[in-house]
């Protein structure tokens, strides 16, 4: 939890230089690997053009991120929250549709994603909200006003549909809540609605694939029914009441007494999470399908869904240990690992650098992520340490995502590994939010 201890011992310094150093090296990691995925590609030199561009202009996002007082986020943070609100408003009328989702700007030869930066501005205004209602943080009113603030930004971005943004920055939101200290009776309802939002979804596909369960099964064919079907959600919704009340008159028996109250707020977490599975399966597209396919099933169609996951795992096993050498990767540069200079980066990393370049990244990472809690114990207030902890939340969850995927624990997400993957909107916000963190390292010696 936050502390000021010590902060008075510390050298003055104006910036954290491991954390500049680490940026900055895996920029430059980046900015190689990033070229030789792209130098065989007959678009290579005119996406890599953009890319190149784009580092400056991070480069000045994280000097604006070190140099602006971050207590200003604090301050103007319901003009922050009207801004992402207007961004995001504005991408649906007047942005164009890239990759499946309408979520970019296009500025001539330049595309702006909104989300990149809502991201982080979501962590900003959450750490203020947290921070200006800390005497009651373990009630459940504030987190639920927080959850209603949240919405309409959570909403607009569904909308897109833009589902990556969801996946990153959800995790980052309740490891902010850990941090903050919310009690674990509301993480016990928040996994209850992560998992009944998970489960469903997946649950479809691996019934879509395996048809012959759900003949066979009563369960498995009530589970696809739901998804079609009104009088088996209400059906399921009044069992889901049901259940949570003969749970409560079961623990009854045992001397536990658990109000009524919050056995309808757990069977509202449960139905949450169903709705929101339903949701984002009507949501979902055919590529995006393909992607939870293969992840349940990555043998079963090595020419299609699963392809592009066995191919990367196959680029980077070929690159041993010491790796091909930069510009050698047989495998990325042939075309074979598609989307290599975006989502599966770390296979064109791993077969040109091998184990121990991977590695280098990796530690370069955990480098980062170790000096961003590092410089949240040393906030001189508690706003600044909520926003490295928030920070600290998107980053790992990016880097849990990325190294999950290429060995098969998480589906592909399409989602780019920061500093390294190409994506000029990523590459901003991420440098904007290490900005912060360094911003919050400047002034810990500040009395507030």
């Amino acid at each position: 939890m936050f502390s000021r201890e010590n902060n008075h011992s510390l050298k003055r310094g104006p910036i954290d230089f491991v954390i500049l150093i680490s940026v900055s090296l895996l920029a430059l990691i980046g900015f190689a690997i990033v070229y030789s995925a792209l130098s065989t590609s007959p678009l290579g030199q005119s996406v890599f053009r953009t890319h190149l561009i784009a580092l400056p202009i991070a480069a000045g996002a994280f000097v604006f991120g070190w140099l602006f007082n971050y207590q200003i986020y604090d301050e103007q943070y319901k003009k922050l929250y009207m801004f992402i609100i207007t961004l995001l408003i504005g991408v649906l009328i007047f942005g164009v549709t890239q990759r499946g989702s309408h979520s970019w700007f296009r500025f001539g030869l330049f595309s702006f994603q909104p989300s990149e930066i809502c991201r982080i501005a979501t962590i900003l205004i959450s750490a203020s909200f947290l921070e200006r209602n800390k005497r009651n943080i373990r009630e459940f009113k504030t987190i639920f006003l927080l959850g209603i603030i949240l919405l309409p930004v959570f909403g607009l971005i569904m909308l897109q549909p833009d589902f990556s943004s969801i996946v990153v920055s959800a995790p980052a939101l309740i490891i902010l809540l850990f941090a903050a200290g919310v009690d674990l009776y509301y993480f016990g309802l928040l996994f209850a609605f992560a998992v009944a939002a998970g489960f469903f979804p997946i649950a479809w596909t691996y019934l879509g694939l395996n048809p012959e369960i759900a003949r066979n099964s009563f369960i498995a064919e009530l589970i696809l029914n739901l998804r079609v079907n009104i009088w088996y959600i209400l059906g399921f919704s009044a069992l889901v009441v049901l259940a949570c009340w003969l749970v409560k008159q079961l623990l009854r028996q045992f001397r536990i007494e658990i109000p009524t109250a919050l056995a309808l707020i757990v069977s509202g977490a449960i139905l949450a999470g169903f709705f929101s599975g339903l949701f984002v399966e009507k949501k979902m597209k055919p590529y995006q399908r393909k992607r939870v396919e293969a992840f349940l099933a990555p043998k079963s169609d090595p020419k299609g869904a699963s392809y592009n996951i066995l191919q990367a795992q196959i680029a980077m096993g070929s690159g041993g240990v010491l790796g091909k050498g930069l510009f050698s990767g047989t495998q990325s540069r042939l075309g074979f690992v598609p989307e290599r200079h975006t989502d599966f980066i770390l296979a064109v990393l791993g077969e040109e650098t091998g184990l121990f370049g991977t590695l280098g990244v990796l530690l370069l990472y955990l480098l980062l992520l170790w000096r961003t809690t590092i410089t949240a114990t040393l906030s001189s207030d508690l706003y600044g340490y909520f926003v490295c902890m928030g920070i600290f939340g998107i980053f790992f969850t990016y880097l849990i995502i990325n190294f999950g995927m290429l060995i098969g624990l998480v589906p592909v997400a399409g989602i780019p590994l920061p500093f390294v993957s190409y994506g000029g909107s990523n590459l901003v916000a991420s440098m904007w939010a290490f900005g912060i963190v360094e911003s919050v390292y400047r002034r810990r010696l500040s009395v507030v």
